[in-house]
């Protein structure tokens, strides 16, 4: 028979086992009864916090196999990519490795967490980063000649990858499991999607768009250089916007269907607006250094 516990809920049998189960699938509490989670189990609260976490840690999705899952992914687009225009041996596999460059990366940034742990949110960022991979490989075939400049399958995939952008964001926060790893993951995921599609867009619009996917990479290379260039940035509304209109901005150039001109223009506009953002970004990181600086010489010469 069923008991009630403490707080108010109902111990079935094997309701720990099914809390665990739907934790580890979708990262979020499975409540039972009356607000009964597994953080809430009698079993786990008679052994004491420190147990509870470490039966936690031991039950926690390590994220090993979506690694292996997001490599796959990545390898088994390129093949379908290769089958759909075919290449010779040398172009295949160019793609192929060049689509595992990304997944790989993110995969083992994924293991190296300590402790080893990924979210539902991580997933949905982890499908970008296969997308990617075969955006990749689509890059290699393009310059080789075997991919037309613009196709509806690039295109496709573009949107996907992008429009997944906003998904991972509202699993963390639906789940209440955004994590500093994720968040991360999130952002070298978006810088290396905009180099890829900015990338593919160049080949047809001029090499100067490659500039939209380059930015963040100069800009961390200008922070070896410049100290003040590291600090922490405080959230900007309006450059929240300005990196979404980028990713928007070279999807939609890559479409068959849109003018070369009006892609050029589209991608001049949001170049515009991206230099503007980072300008203004600089400026402030140097006010900023400044502000301190003369802040410690006056607090030395009282």
């Amino acid at each position: 028979m069923a008991r009630q516990t403490l707080q108010g809920g109902v111990e079935a049998p094997g309701v720990q086992l099914l809390c665990s189960a739907w934790r580890g699938l979708c990262g979020v509490p499975f409540t039972v009864g009356f607000g009964l989670t597994p953080r809430q189990t009698p079993g786990l609260m008679s052994r004491g916090p420190s147990a509870a976490a470490s039966a936690a840690e031991g039950r926690a999705p390590t994220g090993r196999l979506d690694a292996v899952v997001t490599l796959a992914g990545a390898v088994g687009g390129a093949s379908l990519l290769i089958a759909l225009f075919p290449s010779g041996a040398l172009v295949s596999g160019m793609s192929v490795a060049a689509s595992l460059v990304v997944p790989v990366i993110a995969g083992w940034s994924v293991l190296r967490r300590r402790p080893r742990m990924i979210t539902s949110a991580d997933r949905v960022t982890l499908v970008r980063v296969a997308l990617i991979g075969v955006l990749t490989a689509a890059l290699v075939l393009t310059i080789a000649g075997a991919l037309p400049l613009r196709t509806w399958t690039v295109l496709v995939v573009a949107t996907l990858a992008t429009a997944l952008d906003a998904v991972d964001g509202w699993v963390a926060r639906r789940a209440d499991r955004g994590t500093a790893a994720g968040a991360r993951l999130d952002s070298e995921t978006d810088a290396a999607a905009l180099l890829v599609l900015s990338a593919l867009l160049a080949l047809t619009v001029g090499w100067w768009v490659l500039l939209i996917g380059m930015m963040r990479y100069l800009f961390v290379l200008g922070s070896v250089i410049r100290r003040p260039w590291r600090q922490t940035l405080p959230y900007s509304g309006f450059r929240r916007v300005v990196a979404a209109v980028q990713a928007t901005v070279v999807v939609v150039g890559l479409g068959p269907v849109v003018p070369v001109s009006l892609a050029a223009m589209f991608a001049g506009s949001a170049l515009a607006a991206l230099l503007c953002s980072f300008g203004r970004d600089i400026l402030l990181l140097e006010q900023t250094h400044r502000s301190a600086g003369s802040g410690r010489d006056h607090e030395s010469e009282s």
